[in-house]
């Protein structure tokens, strides 16, 4: 009995360190990138004090800089663009985090949101979607803006 005790410990404090080490490799500054392969804008991921993780614009690196978010609802509306918080909520969720939200600036709405780190390209996968599921939604994928872990 003692033994399989100390084995679910020892489980548990591997998956969590793994889940931390995965939100480790996505923290950090990221460009998105349009469909013609041009980098859209500059976004910080950050751990927030509440644990949960967000992600900033800190930079548009296309069209008018100073531009609003017009087609936002609520407290976003017609706030700057640069600045906003467009990524709240996440949590880790294994080798991902997943839980959370995502705005897109562009038509305001806001999207069910899950980040993965790929090991092999060192990119981002994000995956925006209307169900929690992930089923009905679209994947970007984002590009390091200098080291990565």
């Amino acid at each position: 009995m003692k033994r399989i005790r100390v084995l679910l410990t020892a489980l548990f404090v591997i998956s969590a360190l793994t889940a931390s080490a995965q939100a480790d490799k996505i923290t950090g500054k990221w460009y998105t990138i349009e469909e013609t392969g041009a980098r859209k804008s500059l976004v910080k991921i950050y751990k927030a004090s509440d644990g949960t993780y967000e992600g900033v614009i800190e930079k548009l690196l296309t069209g008018d800089p100073n531009r609003r978010c017009v087609n936002c609802t609520g407290a976003d509306k017609d706030k700057p663009i640069q600045g906003m918080k467009i990524i709240k909520g996440l949590k880790p969720d294994g080798q991902k985090l997943s839980g959370g939200t995502i705005l897109d600036p562009a038509n305001g709405k806001v999207y069910n949101c899950t980040i993965t780190f790929d090991q092999k390209s060192r990119k981002l996968k994000l995956r925006g979607s209307l169900d929690k599921t992930g089923l009905l939604g679209r994947t970007q994928i984002w590009e390091p803006a200098g080291l990565v872990n």
